[in-house]
Parts: structure tokens; sequence; C-alpha cells
């Protein structure tokens, strides 16, 4: 498996503890980006005690801000101001949130564009993005907002890079990459991935996130690998393998758990072969 693709990387964590905090903090190199999910259910105390525990083991706490879920202004003020002061959080990653708005902000959009992001100290956001389409949105739709996105980030001074939702299907990938560079994204993408975990997990997630073509090469792909956990070694190779990606590198889902999810993001980071199926139980 080639290292340089993979060289660099991001990993997506739901609720660490202080034990899974520290396991990071010793397998994953100093000052990895620790995407930290916004489940419904989590607290605002919460979120900021998660950031400021990866910040103290010297990872890069990236907060996911879910626009829909947000009550009311005055409550995204608050959790910016104690993220930063807290924790020093300074990215975050915006996204809508598949609910019925609850506040103000019907969209990621909007929360660009309003929510005081700059002036409460961020400097680099995260806009999301999907080689497989989205479910509910048409595709022109999904084009048309993506570079609103990244005009309104420009226009309030913020950094802007781009995070998918996870595929299976490297083909796809790789053409919805290509597709974007050709109309002249350069933003650096991070490619949502799967890390190492059992095949019927990874059909569940597939289901629940609506990546139908990933269903179907997961269906046809991973047969032979049922027993055991499987990780994105494919992908990486035919990632690791292109050209004309620009600045491209992994972003790993964490379904099979976080700790085994940096162990195999560290493997393929050093180039080690079959670091997904070096999982294997």
């Amino acid at each position: 498996m080639p290292a340089g693709f993979a060289h660099t990387f991001s990993i997506e964590v739901t609720r660490p503890n202080a034990a899974e905090v520290a396991a990071l903090a010793d397998i994953l190199p100093a000052g990895t980006a620790v995407y930290f999910s916004a489940v419904p259910t989590i607290t605002p105390h919460e979120i900021v005690t998660a950031a400021a525990s990866l910040r103290k083991a010297g990872l890069e706490p990236v907060i996911h801000i879910a626009a829909r879920r947000i009550r009311a202004a005055a409550d995204l003020q608050d959790l910016l101001a104690r993220l930063r002061g807290e924790a020093d959080v300074r990215r975050l990653l915006v996204i809508g949130g598949d609910v019925e708005p609850l506040g103000p902000y019907l969209d990621a959009l909007s929360v660009i564009q309003k929510g005081g992001l700059r002036e409460a100290g961020m400097e680099e956001i995260g806009i999301g993005a999907y080689p497989e389409g989205h479910p509910r949105i048409a595709p022109a739709r999904l084009e048309a907002s993506l570079d609103e996105k990244i005009a309104a980030a420009a226009a309030q001074g913020l950094r802007v890079h781009i995070v998918s939702q996870f595929s299976f299907s490297p083909d796809r990938i790789l053409a919805w990459l290509k597709q974007m560079r050709a109309c002249g994204i350069a933003r650096p993408v991070k490619i949502g991935m799967a890390g190492p975990t059992s095949v019927p997990a990874l059909f569940r997630y597939a289901k629940r996130c609506g990546v139908a073509a990933s269903l179907r090469g997961l269906a046809t792909g991973s047969a032979a690998s049922l027993f055991g956990h499987v990780g994105p070694d494919r992908i990486i190779e035919v990632l690791a393998a292109a050209d004309g990606l620009g600045e491209a590198m992994p972003h790993y889902f964490s379904f099979g758990g976080a700790v085994e999810t940096a162990r195999y993001a560290c493997e393929a980071a050093h180039g080690k072969h079959g670091a997904g199926r070096a999982m294997a139980h």
C-alpha cells in the first residue's frame, strides 16, 4: 500500500471517554485532527469537555456544528466562546443535521453566514460533500450549495476544507473528486472512509447514511471477508495511484471503534499492506 496519500489523515470519533482519549494520544501523531461528531443527545458541556480533553492530549479537536439542532443564536455563541476559551478550538465542521430546524439556522450555509464564527475566534471550517449524492438533495442543488458555502466562508475570512461522506466505492470517489477539481474547486478534501469494522456493521451504516452505490460494492467486494474486520485498503490503493487529485487525504470514520481506527490509520500512513485485513479477528 503506497504511503503518500495516507500519510496525513484525520479521524472522526463519537463521545470518546478518558481512556480512549489517552489511547488515541499514544497512537496518533501529535496534532492529528480528531473530529468530534454531533450526536443528537450530546450536551454542550460534554462537547466542551471532550474538546478540552483532546486538546490537552496534544490532538487537534474539530467540532461538528449541526445547524438545525441549534435552538437559539445565543446558544451557538455560548458554545463557540466556551470551545475557544476552554479548549482552544479553532476549527469546526459545519453540517446541516438531518432534522427539522429547532431554531434560527435552516442549514449549514446560514451558520456560516450569520453564526459569527470568525468573530468567535474560529479560523477554519469543514463543509460536507457527497461522492454518491444525497438521498434527499438533488445533485445540482448539492453542487450549488458547495459553491455557496465556500464563497460564504471566504467572505467571512475563514479557511475551508471539504469533508466527504464515507463511501466503499473507490471508482465513485475518484470520479467525484476529479469532477470537483475540473469545476475549479481546489480546496483540500478529506475523503471519508470507514475504518476497520465488520461487514454487517458497514451494511448498517451504509443503509443509514444513504450510500447506495457503496452497498452494491460492499456486497460484491467484501463477501470473502464476512468474518473479522475489513478496512478501506482498496480505496487507499486506488487514490494513492491516481493523478490530479490536488490536496486530498483520508478521513476515517471510527465505526469499529476509535482506537482500532487510529491504529489502522497509522499503519496505512506508513504504507503497511493489508492494514485492514491485519485487524481480522
